[in-house]
């Protein structure tokens, strides 16, 4: 794992000392590590990996900048602190914060239009099954 990182290394200060490729290398990388964050940013209000990949992203921009990385620091140590907090609320708390992540899944559904799809499946056309956004 040593041998790998050291070429690594290695590999990233040969490019770092020919700008250009420098360049096109630090903006490829904070493409590539915005979309990972913005896709995480996305997935939070939704069950599954979404703090893992917001935290990813951040990985990937903290390789080639610092502000990267003291935002990474900052944005785990509030989920810590969220996530402690949670842990130590009352039942009823923990179900309305359940509740509310429910709720944002199953608006988001609705607003793509899986009700409406699924109850077509069904033959069921009722109004309120169609998205506001992409009605019919």
């Amino acid at each position: 794992m040593h041998a790998w990182r050291e070429r690594l290394h290695h590999r990233r200060e040969s490019i770092r000392e020919r700008p250009t490729l420098n360049a096109t290398y630090r903006i490829t990388l904070g493409a590539f590590g915005a979309v990972v964050l913005l896709a995480g940013i996305a997935m939070i209000p939704y069950p599954g990996p979404g703090w893992l990949v917001v935290f990813a992203g951040l990985g990937i921009l903290a390789t080639e900048f610092h502000w990267a990385h003291r935002v990474n620091l900052f944005a785990k140590r509030h989920y810590h602190r969220w996530m402690d907090w949670l842990s130590r609320q009352h039942l009823a708390t923990k179900l309305a914060v359940m509740g509310a992540t429910g709720l944002i899944v199953l608006l988001t559904l609705w607003l793509l239009g899986l009700f409406g799809t699924v109850g077509g499946w069904f033959d069921l056309h009722w109004p309120w099954l169609r998205s506001p956004l992409f009605g019919d």
